[in-house]
């Protein structure tokens, strides 16, 4: 199966997340990462823009009753740049949580220059 995009793992903001997570949590979100490197359409389900932001996404993850939430960001050529995690335990994405993603989205292309 060819793959529409590439992941690319900026730092590692996003080691730190997973490496808390339980194994069952880690293989879904193994998954929802293979459905976003090859669908052509990806399903809001799995991948919704974040409203007011400068072209944040936040990778969608539920197991059971728990709610995962990765921060995630395109650039040229396919590219989707993957930057932190978290747990999320309130209906709305904390705004807290958008500021870390947009400061990690602004040391990316600072870094990439």
């Amino acid at each position: 199966m060819t793959k529409k995009r590439e992941l690319y793992f900026f730092k590692d903001y996003f080691e730190e997340f997973y490496d808390t997570l339980t194994e069952k949590v880690q293989n879904k979100i193994l998954w929802t990462f293979r459905v976003i490197e090859i669908l052509e359409q990806i399903p809001e389900v799995y991948l919704k823009h974040i409203k007011n932001s400068s072209g944040l996404y936040e990778i969608r993850v539920q197991v059971g009753n728990n709610i995962y939430r990765i921060f995630c960001f395109f650039d040229i050529d396919n590219i989707v740049v993957i930057g932190h995690g978290f747990q999320k335990k309130s209906q709305k994405t904390p705004q807290q949580q958008i500021e870390r993603a947009e400061k990690i989205k602004r040391e990316y292309y600072e870094n990439k220059g």
